[in-house]
Order: C-alpha cells, then structure tokens, then sequence
C-alpha cells in the first residue's frame, strides 16, 4: 500500500505525513533507537530536518512512546492464552468494573471489547499451566462482573507486532 499523503485528524488539527515522514516512522517502528544521523543516511534527509520531524510527530501525537520489546519466554512467560469472556450483565457499571480488572493485571498483554457472541477477548501470557488455571479460577471466574470464560492456549505465533503499515 503506498500513498503519496496521509492525512491523519487528531483533534482539531490535521496532521500531513509525506514519504519522509512515513520512512521516518517505519524505521523507528523497527528501531526506536535510531539516533537523527542514522535516520537521515537512510531516508536521505539532514540530521536536523530529522530531528525536527520527529520533533514534530512527537508533538502531534503520532509518535506515542518508545518502548523495549522483550523476550517473554527468556522471561519464563513462554504461553500465551487467548480468554474469551461473557459478562455476567450488561450494563455500563459491571463493563467498567470488568476494565477496571483487567487494567489491573499485568499479565494481560490486550484486552478488546467485541460485537457477537462474546464481549471481550484478551491475551494473556504465564510461565506455565499452574500460573494459567490460577488466572482463570483464582481471578476471572470470582469476579463479580465475569459469567463465563474460554481459554484457548497458542501452539504458535505466525504474526506478532506492534508495526502499523505506514
């Protein structure tokens, strides 16, 4: 997919992005620690005109943080559990009690609240099935806001990024 423009709303203001500025983002998707020298030998601009790019991209939102991204099973955090849940009612308290746990839990990686059959999926990561069946039993289940959990653990990872296509 290649655009000559984007054209980001954020707010009020309306964010341009030329190819520079997406080359710029690509590359920092795949090294945030790329210093303003390295970024300009490869999208052939000034030190200083990348700086002020990201500066800007910065600023206005697009560029939201940088992170580490670490090895979860070097960390002993090798299974990843995909957890369907169903609430136990539907009404705004009990889906903000619900978010309230799950924002709580550090083992949960993303959380996303659906249309269908189910109102949320996350995906979670433990060190093992003792860590799993404690998560499920131990914390989802008891909940007040939670009436049913699936569980489906990952036998493989074909795709996993944080990269958007820019």
């Amino acid at each position: 997919m290649t655009y000559s423009c984007i054209i980001w709303r954020l707010g009020d203001g309306i964010v341009q992005l030329d190819a520079f500025d997406r080359k710029l983002l690509a590359l920092l998707q795949q090294d945030a620690r790329l210093t303003n020298n390295e970024l300009s030998e490869r999208i052939n601009l000034s030190p200083s005109q990348c700086s002020r790019r990201r500066a800007r991209l910065e600023e206005e939102g697009i560029i939201r943080a940088y992170r580490a991204e670490l090895d979860r099973e070097k960390l002993d955090l090798g299974i990843v559990i995909i957890v369907t849940v169903t609430l136990a009612t539907h009404n705004r308290d009990n889906a903000q009690r619900f978010a309230r746990l799950i924002s709580n839990l550090p083992e949960v990686l993303e959380a996303f609240s659906l249309t269908g059959e189910m109102d949320y999926v996350i995906k979670v990561v433990v060190p093992n099935l003792k860590a799993l069946s404690a998560f499920v039993n131990d914390v989802l289940l008891p909940h007040e806001s939670v009436a049913h959990v699936k569980t489906a653990i990952v036998l493989d990872t074909l795709k996993e990024t944080t990269a958007l296509p820019v």
